[in-house]
């Protein structure tokens, strides 16, 4: 068996059937990434790498090259001091990016063809590193870095992260809510009684919203993506940006397993929601509200119990719910699976002043739920 590592510039270098023979039922597949090329943000270039036996891949994970800002995960005050400095040397904090993982995705999509042995599996993914890491150098990439490494998958990372000579942090966790629960109101019963009694109120708040689901949007295109906007406008972390045709695009692609959900008052769009739906969970992908209409309909707690009626009425055991608002996430039941980001520098002196950085500006030291999760996580 001969084995090739490659880095290629587009999905459709690999059939779907031999990319998707890697990821088993995942959702997030081909046409996902397919579609992400076609539609997806600005301001990134598409790499896949993979591991071919035969000409075949047996080893495959999308990566993605940016000019990343150092700051992009400080909030608060230290942000607008980052962002002063940004303004007038953006060269000090913008360094060129190259990394495993997706900027449309919540983990690094690192997948084996089935006849792989567990026991192969790290060296397949060190080679795909190294290969990473020519293409880097080829690319004139001067930072590698590894987005969203579930923690799940800690004993395949560490060693070839470790031999790369990577620097670990904790990234973005992803939150999920189990749901064995019979009825919606087994639900609300397994949650405090001060956050049922609040739920039951700000239920209330949202008689007067019609949610209806969509598999296209073409007559709503600029309202969603208005209030997609409207909700990056508001959020301190963001590291991508969806243009407009991005979610019709996506519709497509994945159908029937991605869908939108419309929040309408009135003849006014308020909010909408994109999820993917497969048998074992319900994701939720992207979500985009008025603000103004925010408060008065209980807009982020309502969309969140309207997806887990949805889920528990269809027998969905499992809503995955994005990478966000841990706090209020936590209170409704979700548990959080931690993430690992991961970087080097080529340059040894720079790589060593950027872990010095990095202190200064992991997640944990902006958000107490990540903080406790780092505290409780080897």
């Amino acid at each position: 068996m001969t084995l090739q590592a490659t880095v290629e510039t587009s999905i459709t270098a690999f059939s779907a059937a031999d990319w998707d023979r890697c990821f088993p039922g995942d959702p997030e597949n081909w046409a996902f990434y397919r579609a992400c090329e076609l539609a997806g943000p600005p301001g990134f270039d598409w790499y896949y790498a993979a591991i071919l036996a035969d000409g075949r891949p047996i080893a495959v994970a999308p990566a993605f090259g940016t000019e990343y800002r150092l700051d992009t995960t400080v909030q608060g005050p230290m942000k607008r001091i980052t962002s002063w400095l940004h303004n007038r040397l953006p060269s000090l904090l913008s360094l060129r990016l190259l990394a495993l993982g997706s900027p449309v995705a919540e983990i690094c999509h690192l997948g084996f063809a089935p006849e792989i042995n567990a026991a192969l599996k790290p060296d397949l993914l060190a080679r795909m590193v190294e290969a990473l890491q020519q293409f880097g150098a080829r690319s004139r990439y001067s930072l590698l870095g590894i987005k969203d490494a579930p923690s799940l998958d800690d004993a395949l990372w560490a060693d070839p992260m470790q031999r790369g000579g990577f620097t670990r942090l904790p990234g973005l966790p992803t939150a999920v809510l189990d749901l064995p629960y019979r009825s919606f109101d087994d639900y609300l019963a397994s949650l405090s009684r001060a956050t049922r009694k609040d739920m039951r109120r700000k239920m209330k708040d949202f008689r007067e919203i019609r949610v209806e689901r969509r598999r296209a949007i073409d007559d709503v295109v600029e309202e969603v993506a208005a209030l997609y906007q409207e909700t990056v406008a508001h959020s301190e972390l963001q590291f991508e940006y969806l243009p407009p045709g991005y979610f019709p695009q996506l519709l497509r692609s994945l159908a029937p397993q991605a869908s939108i959900f419309l929040y309408w008052a009135e003849d006014q769009l308020v909010a909408f929601n994109f999820v993917i739906e497969t048998e074992g969970r319900l994701i939720d992908k992207y979500i985009g509200m008025h603000y103004p209409a925010v408060p008065r309909y209980s807009l982020y707690f309502n969309s969140w119990l309207h997806n887990v009626r949805y889920c528990i009425e269809r027998g969905i055991p499992r809503y995955q719910s994005g990478q966000a608002f841990y706090g209020p996430k936590l209170r409704l039941g979700c548990r959080l699976l931690p993430n690992w980001q991961y970087f080097r520098h080529r340059n040894v002196a720079i790589n060593a002043m950027l872990q010095l950085v990095a202190r200064m500006v992991r997640l944990d030291r902006f958000d107490p739920a990540i903080a406790e999760l780092v505290r409780g996580t080897p």
